[in-house]
């Protein structure tokens, strides 16, 4: 046990205290904040400020009131200004005090018709701008119940026929939760199981393994590798989710409206864990068995596609995951070994999956992941003398049996 220990540190450390892991940790909030920030720059390039014109002949909005400035609004509304007629309106655009003006139709009321104007292209933000300023003046007289309510606008409950399952506005991580984790796990199982694969390769090559397979059984040293790469997947997990965890407080900050982050369902979450750890288990394994087939990392990189490709098979299905939780597709995915670590968590959050179908899927995963550390020993054991030599399959199989 003492030497598995060792391997696995040695596995651990040798990958975490380089600096291409900490480059690949901060790589993923580099990349969404770059994100946010070209979203917030293509934004801010299709704002404009300057005011809009509108012409009431019918004395739809009556006092109107300038939208209230909410407190840490990033991108202020454009202020509207009345105009007698389109022909004041009309001049006022062409000398450059307005970006456009709407006209309100006779039948708004009725039809919500209203006909904008202007010479060159409004600012993105114009439009809807104007649409909150006429939606605020047509209510800011109602009662305050009334008007917040009516403010506020749809909440719109998405609520299973039992009643057991609800999605709305208020607990959208539902939805969110299992996807953030699980295209996590996709990128943690590539990166961890890219970095055993190519150890085992480079191992292989310049004959590390024969060395040391005189002190460690094979199915030790497999052992240790996979757990060790299992915590180097874990270390990104924490250390990407202490992040995230990060800018939902830092963001309410700098934006007020923010939505309050709801309560998980813990149960959601142990089921995540409880799928997460032995399918990293047994991929991690498959490419360790992979690398000890292979003659170089290339090759081995190719074949392990076969083992990550069917991971993201869920994400090509999630309207019929949500839609139909209990459908074929759906429970196929959730109990298939290589897609169960998205598609159960995901269906956990739409429906009541009958505790049969979970605790099969589990069994299945655990098993499936202690035969994957003790196949990639065996293999192992075959593939690690064959220098030079690409170790087929039949070959490596036919080994276990004897």
């Amino acid at each position: 046990m003492k030497k598995f220990w060792l391997i696995f540190w040695q596995e651990y450390k040798r990958h975490v205290f380089r600096k291409r892991f900490i480059f690949a940790i901060l790589s993923m909030p580099f990349f969404v904040a770059l994100m946010i920030g070209v979203g917030f720059l293509s934004v801010w390039l299709q704002y404009n400020n300057k005011p809009v014109g509108y012409v009431d002949n019918y004395q739809i909005l009556t006092n109107a009131q300038q939208l209230p400035v909410k407190e840490k609004q990033l991108f202020k509304s454009v202020p509207s200004i009345a105009f007698a007629d389109e022909e004041r309106a009309s001049a006022a655009m062409e000398q450059g005090q307005i970006q456009a003006y709407f006209v309100f139709s006779d039948n708004y009321i009725s039809t919500g018709q209203v006909t904008m104007k202007s010479i060159e292209k409004a600012g993105s933000n114009a439009e809807d701008d104007f649409g909150d300023f006429v939606s605020y003046n047509l209510v800011k007289d109602m009662p305050k119940p009334v008007f917040e309510r009516l403010s506020d606008g749809n909440n719109i409950i998405v609520r299973s026929l039992d009643g057991s399952r609800e999605m709305g506005e208020d607990n959208w991580m539902v939805i969110m939760l299992p996807m953030i984790a699980g295209i996590l796990f996709m990128i943690s199982v590539n990166i961890s199981g890219g970095y055993l694969l190519q150890a085992v390769v480079e191992e292989k090559e310049n004959r590390t393994m024969e060395i040391l397979v005189t002190s460690v059984s094979p199915t030790q040293l497999m052992a240790g590798k996979v757990v060790g790469d299992i915590m180097i997947g874990f270390t990104q997990l924490f250390f990407w989710t202490l992040f995230i965890i990060i800018g939902f407080l830092v963001a309410p900050i700098f934006i007020k409206d923010m939505p309050a982050i709801p309560a998980m369902d813990w149960k959601n979450i142990l089921l995540m864990i409880g799928t997460f750890i032995p399918a990293f288990v047994m991929i991690a394994a498959a490419m360790g068995a992979i690398g000890a087939t292979a003659t170089e990392t290339r090759e081995a990189q190719q074949m392990a596609g076969f083992f990550t490709l069917p991971v993201v098979i869920p994400f090509w299905f999630v309207s019929q995951i949500m839609f139909k939780p209990n459908g074929p597709i759906a429970v196929g995915l959730s109990m298939f070994p290589l897609t169960a670590p998205i598609a159960l968590p995901l269906r956990a959050g739409f429906t009541n999956i009958p505790w049969w179908q979970v605790t099969i899927t589990l069994v299945v995963l655990v098993v499936l992941a202690l035969f994957s550390l003790w196949l990639a020993g065996r293999i192992f054991r075959i593939g690690m003398l064959r220098y030079g030599k690409k170790v087929s399959f039949k070959e490596a199989f036919r080994s276990t049996k004897a």
